[in-house]
C-alpha cells in the first residue's frame, strides 16, 4: 500500500470509522517486544504508556511476550496462573521440554498479562537454532555477537510459543501478533516461513542501519537514495542484524514506523514502503484547573534554584528572578542528540547577551548518562555550604523573632540595636567566610572515567565556557540520571522537567522524539528538529510551532554554522521574553497535549491491526484504504494575539508583579486565555483537507518552499520587547 502522509500522520479524526464493526471476541493479540517489563530505550515508554489503551480495546485477549530479566520481574511483574486454558496448556508444554516461560501481570496502567521467556535457560538449543535459520533464511549469526544470539533464542522461542498456542486452542482464534525492532523480527520470520496462521506486523522504531550511518558522521539525508545497504551493513560488522530486520519487514503482512521521516528512510534502506505510520503517544493526565501545572512549575523551578544557590556558592553574583533553565537529556550520543551545536549556540549566546549587556543569566544542563566513579566533591561541598547558611540564617531568624515577641507582648516597639547581639554577627561573619571560593564553580557534578576523551568536557574546554562570572551561559553536566534519592540534586526527572523553562533537542538523528514530547504535555516549551519525528508531527499540526512554544530547528537545509546560528537566535529570543510572555507560551503548549494522547495516536496501531487482519483472513475482515488523496485532519491556527499586555492577562496564570504589569501595558492586544484555549479545543476537530506527500518535504503540506523553514520564526511580539522586558 503506498505511504500517503493523509493517512498516517495528519489524520487522526480520518482513522475514526476504521475500527467500526470490527469483531474482536474471536481474535487474539500478542504483541512482542525485547523491553517488555524490560526498561532499555525508547521502546520500554511506548509499550508502556499504550498498554491501557490496548488492553481496555483487547481486554483478556491481549498478552505480552518478553524476555525474563530477574532484576526487572522483582520490581514491576507479579507472576500468577494464567487464566486462559490455551496459554495455560503452553506454559506447561514449553516448560516440561526445558523452556522456562512464565507468566504474570506487568504492574503498570492497564495490568496487562505479561509471558516472559528466559531465553539463557534454552541456550543449549542455540546451534541447532542458528542452523535452522541458516537453512531456511540464509541468515547467518556469528558466535560473538551476544544481542544477535538473544535475538536468535527470543525469535525460536516466541515462535515456538505461537505455534503451541495455536494447537492448544479448541476453536481456532484469528491472532495478530506485533513484533517491535529487530531483535524480536527473527519470530516473525519464523511464523511466517513455518505458515503459521497469524496476522504479523512489524515496526520499525528506528532503523538499525540509519543509527549506525549517523553515528559515523555521514550526511545521512541527503545521501538515502545513494547508499551501498549491504556494504555498509558489512563494513560494520552488522550485516546479521540487518538481514533479520530487512527480511522481518520483508515478510510481515503489515510494515510500520514512528515518523514519516523514519518511513522515507524504511524506503531506501529497508527496500519497503511502510504501510501506516504510526507516531508515538502519552498518557496525558489533564488538570482541572489551568494554573495547577503553572504553579507545579514555580515549585520545581524553587528546588533548581536552590541546587544553583549551592552550586555556585561564592560566585552568585546574578539574579535567580532572571535566570533561564535550559536543559538537554537522553543517551549520551554526542552528535546524534545534537550536544554539539547545542554547546556550540550556547557559545553564541553567551556573546550574543554579552555585547547587549543582558541582565538574564541562562543556566544549561546536560542530563546523560556517562561513565562516572562517584561525585564530585567540591559539587557536594556546595550543597554543604548552603545547607549551612540556611542553617545559621534560621537560628538568627528565630532568636530575631523570640525578642520581637517579647517586645511586643510587654506593648513596646523593638529597640532594634539590641535585636541581635555580638555572638549573632560573628555567626553570620563566619557563615559568610566559609561561602568563600578560591576555584571556579565546576562544570561537571561528577568525576568522568574518561575526563580528557569525554566529547562534551572537550568542547566546553574549546568554547571556553568555564562558568567565569563575566559569562551569561553557565554550563552543569550531570552525567546520571536523575533521581529523588540523590544527595546532590533530589528531583526525579519528571519534576526537573517541570521547573525548566526550556527544553532543547537539536538531535540529528531521532526517528520520534520523546523528550520534546514529555515537555509538551507537561506544559515546556521546547527545540525540536525537521529531522525529528516529533518535529515533523508538530510542523505538520501547527501553523506557527514557535507561538505555541514548539521551535523547529533546520538541520535539512543548512549546514552546521547555519543551523547554530538559527538555534542561537531561538535562544536569543527565548531570553527576551518577559515573565508574563513566557507563562502564556507555557499555558499554550500544555494545550498541545491533546495531538500526543493515545486516545488520537492509538488509532493508528488500531487501524494497523485491522489491516493486519484483513491480509491474513480475507474471508473473514475486510479492509477498505480510502483512495482520496486528502482525508479530513486537524492544524492548530496561529493565535489571534501573542502575548498580551499583563495588565490584561485573565485569572488562569500566576500572579506576577506590578512593575511588569507597568512595563507592558497599553503595548499589546487584548488576549484572553480561556476564549484562546476553547478555539483550541475546537481545532481537535476536522477543519482542513492535507493532501498527500510522496517523497521527502521538510515542510507540512501547506508550505511553499523546500528550501526554508518559514513558520518557525518567531513572532515579531515574542522576538522584539522592548530592552525594558528582557527579564
Amino acid at each position: 500500500m503506498p505511504l500517503a502522509r493523509s493517512l498516517s500522520v495528519s489524520s487522526l479524526t480520518g482513522l475514526e470509522d476504521w475500527g467500526d464493526g470490527f469483531d474482536q471476541e474471536d481474535a487474539v493479540l500478542f504483541e512482542v517486544a525485547w523491553e517488555v517489563a524490560n526498561k532499555v530505550g525508547g521502546i520500554y515508554t511506548v509499550i508502556q504508556t499504550k498498554a491501557k489503551l490496548t488492553a481496555d480495546e483487547w481486554g483478556e485477549n491481549y498478552f505480552l511476550i518478553g524476555p525474563y530479566v530477574e532484576s526487572s520481574v522483582r520490581t514491576q511483574v507479579e507472576l500468577s496462573e494464567p487464566s486462559n486454558p490455551a496459554v495455560r496448556r503452553v506454559l506447561e508444554s514449553m516448560n516440561s521440554k526445558g523452556c522456562k516461560v512464565y507468566f504474570g501481570r506487568w504492574l503498570i496502567e492497564g495490568g496487562p498479562c505479561v509471558v516472559l521467556i528466559d531465553v539463557g535457560a534454552t541456550a543449549w538449543a542455540l546451534d541447532r537454532w542458528k542452523s535452522e535459520l541458516w537453512e531456511s533464511c540464509s541468515i547467518g549469526v556469528p558466535w560473538f555477537d551476544r544481542e544477535g544470539n538473544d535475538a536468535v533464542l527470543f525469535g525460536f522461542l516466541t515462535a515456538w510459543f505461537l505455534g503451541e498456542f495455536i494447537a492448544q486452542c479448541d476453536e481456532k482464534p484469528h491472532i495478530v501478533a506485533h513484533f517491535h525492532e529487530w531483535l524480536a523480527g527473527v519470530g516473525l520470520i519464523l511464523c511466517r516461513i513455518r505458515k503459521l496462521p497469524i496476522a504479523t506486523i512489524f515496526t520499525t522504531h528506528a532503523t538499525l542501519l540509519g543509527r549506525y550511518l549517523c553515528a559515523g558522521s555521514v550526511d545521512f539525508y541527503n545521501n538515502l537514495h545513494s547508499f551501498n545497504v549491504d556494504k555498509e551493513a558489512g563494513d560494520r560488522q552488522i550485516y546479521h542484524r540487518y538481514c533479520m530486520e530487512r527480511a522481518a519487514v520483508t515478510c510481515c503482512h503489515v510494515f510500520t514506523t514512528v515518523s514519516q521521516i523514519t518511513a522515507i528512510e524504511a524506503e531506501h534502506l529497508l527496500k519497503r514502503k511502510p504501510d501506516i505510520v504510526t507516531p508515538n503517544g502519552l498518557n496525558v493526565k489533564k488538570f482541572s484547573a489551568m494554573h495547577e501545572f503553572q504553579n507545579l512549575h514555580a515549585q520545581s523551578k524553587a528546588r533548581i534554584q536552590e541546587f544553583i544557590r549551592g552550586h555556585f556558592y561564592g560566585h552568585l553574583d546574578f539574579n535567580l528572578d532572571k535566570c533561564i533553565f535550559l536543559f538537554i537529556a537522553g543517551r549520551y550520543e554526542f552528535s546524534n542528540k545534537g550536544a554539539d551545536i547545542f554547546l556550540e549556540a550556547l557559545a553564541r549566546l553567551n556573546y550574543l547577551l554579552r555585547v547587549n549587556q543582558s541582565d538574564v543569566t541562562v543556566v544549561a544542563f546536560f542530563i546523560m548518562p556517562a561513565r562516572t566513579n562517584n561525585f564530585n566533591v567540591e559539587t557536594l561541598k556546595g550543597q554543604a555550604v548552603r545547607k549551612q547558611l540556611w542553617d545559621t540564617a534560621n537560628t538568627v531568624k528565630e532568636k530575631f523573632g523570640k525578642k520581637l515577641y517579647e517586645s511586643l507582648l510587654v506593648g513596646q516597639l523593638p529597640d532594634l540595636n539590641k535585636m541581635m547581639d555580638q555572638e549573632d554577627f560573628t555567626m553570620m561573619k563566619r557563615a559568610i567566610f566559609g561561602t568563600q571560593r578560591q576555584c571556579l564553580p565546576p562544570i561537571c557534578t561528577h568525576n568522568m572515567l574518561d575526563d580528557a576523551t569525554d566529547p562534551v568536557l572537550n568542547t566546553i574546554r574549546k568554547l571556553g565556557l568555564f562558568n567565569k562570572s563575566a559569562d551569561r551561559v553557565k554550563v552543569i553536566f550531570h552525567p546520571e540520571f536523575l533521581s529523588s534519592t540523590s544527595p546532590l540534586l533530589p528531583m526525579d526527572y519528571e519534576e526537573f522537567v517541570r521547573g525548566c523553562h526550556l527544553g532543547v533537542f537539536p538531535s540529528y538523528y531521532e526517528p520520534w522524539g520523546y523528550t520534546p514530547a514529555e515537555c509538551t504535555v507537561m506544559g515546556i516549551p521546547s527545540i525540536s528538529t525537521n529531522l525529528s519525528g516529533f518535529g515533523c508531527f508538530m510542523e505538520e499540526h501547527i501553523a506557527d510551532p514557535s507561538a505555541y512554544g514548539i521551535y523547529i530547528l533546520d538541520r535539512r537545509f543548512r549546514g552546521v554554522d547555519g543551523s547554530c546560528n538559527q538555534l542561537a537566535s531561538f535562544l536569543l529570543a527565548f531570553c527576551q521574553q518577559n515573565r508574563r510572555q513566557r507563562i502564556i507560551q507555557r499555558n499554550r503548549t500544555e494545550r498541545l497535549s491533546d495531538l500526543l494522547d493515545w486516545k488520537h495516536l492509538g488509532k493508528y496501531y488500531m487501524s494497523a491491526r485491522h489491516m493486519a487482519l484483513a491480509k491474513a483472513f480475507p474471508e473473514s475482515y475486510s479492509y477498505d484504504p480510502q483512495e482520496n488523496t486528502a482525508t479530513p485532519g486537524f492544524r492548530y491556527p496561529r493565535p489571534a494575539s501573542v502575548p498580551p499586555s499583563p495588565s490584561l492577562s485573565r485569572h488562569s496564570s500566576p500572579r506576577h508583579s506590578d512593575a511588569e504589569e507597568e512595563e507592558g501595558e497599553g503595548r499589546d492586544e487584548r488576549y484572553d486565555e480561556e476564549e484562546e484555549a476553547e478555539k483550541d479545543r475546537l481545532n481537535i476537530k476536522p477543519v482542513s483537507l492535507l493532501g498527500a506527500v510522496g517523497e521527502w518535504r521538510g515542510h507540512s503540506s501547506g508550505s511553499t518552499s523546500n528550501t526554508s523553514v518559514t513558520s518557525n520564526s518567531p513572532p515579531s511580539e515574542l522576538t522584539s520587547p522592548s530592552n525594558s522586558e528582557k527579564n
